[in-house]
């Protein structure tokens, strides 16, 4: 992936206790605790923001219109939809980061080789666990979708309509672009966070080191987000459709093109939003996992 998997020296302080206020606890669940909790964190906040997106994603239209959608639709569906993300993120960003210390220590141990490569398969394979979750943004896009509205009530109703009338399948609708977007999307972050953050202002204080945390995770989310968004076009529009055929990656990409009149800038409605929200997403994530981690 061209990255460079540095372990930053942070990571190497807790790697030898000398930061864990609680000693007791197996270090190896500190990870999934901590990413876990960052994401529900995260995914509190800025809810309100990915609807926005989403709409712009699923229809081309602008955030002025999305925004007046979200208007009409009332206040008591803002947060419509937001089980799925909620149990979906806290999942997989626990998956995310444990995993990916895991399999660092496994293939580091059984396998040898460079740190760079062991390290980059390792964010590969923890993406790829995290796909085993897609049933959770299907059911997320089916929710936030207003043309299912009056048919999908809850979470609940709609995993039990997904499996009740077409099978297991139709929750796995979208599963590629998620596949091609977690893997290459995993080691970028990984590989690159510990260069940004040494490049960083050196921190002094806590505080110091919890922003240069947001401020790296931030960064990093922000242009990864941008470097896929086009993928998470394709994944909405596949996944808003309940049933019939399961057409290719290629073929909703080449649909969506032709919509919008063949014009790469049209294909990027709602980037803008997005970096706006990765950084706020990422650097809310990054930050809080780094300082759960060193309170555990």
């Amino acid at each position: 992936m061209g990255v460079i998997a540095t372990m930053d020296p942070e990571a190497q302080q807790r790697k030898q206790g000398k930061e864990m206020l609680l000693p007791g606890v197996d270090p190896r669940k500190k990870h999934y605790v901590c990413g876990s909790c960052a994401a529900f964190t995260n995914i509190v906040v800025t809810f309100p923001i990915q609807k926005v997106l989403f709409r712009q994603q699923l229809f081309g239209v602008r955030a002025t219109e999305a925004v007046a959608q979200l208007r009409r639709d009332g206040l008591r569906n803002l947060y419509r939809g937001l089980l799925p993300p909620l149990l979906q993120k806290t999942t997989t960003v626990a998956i995310m980061f444990g995993l990916y210390e895991d399999f660092s220590r496994l293939l580091a141990r059984h396998a040898g080789g460079p740190e760079l490569l062991t390290r980059s398969m390792a964010a590969v394979l923890a993406g790829t666990a995290e796909a085993a979750l897609t049933p959770f943004e299907r059911v997320q896009t089916l929710l936030q979708d207003p043309r299912h509205h009056g048919r999908f009530h809850n979470t609940f109703h709609t995993f039990r309509t997904l499996l009740g009338d077409h099978g297991a399948r139709e929750c796995y609708r979208g599963l590629v672009p998620i596949l091609l977007r977690n893997g290459p999307s995993n080691a970028l972050f990984f590989g690159l966070r510990g260069p940004i953050k040494q490049r960083l202002p050196e921190a002094q204080t806590p505080a110091a080191h919890l922003v240069n945390d947001f401020i790296c995770g931030g960064l990093l989310g922000a242009m990864l987000g941008f470097m896929f968004y086009p993928l998470n076009v394709v994944k909405a529009r596949m996944q808003s459709q309940v049933g019939g055929a399961f057409p290719s990656l290629r073929t909703v990409l080449l649909t969506i093109w032709r919509e919008r009149d063949g014009k790469v800038t049209h294909l990027f409605r709602g980037a803008h939003l997005n970096y706006h929200r990765s950084i706020l997403s990422w650097g809310i994530i990054n930050a809080t996992y780094e300082l759960l981690l060193k309170l555990m």
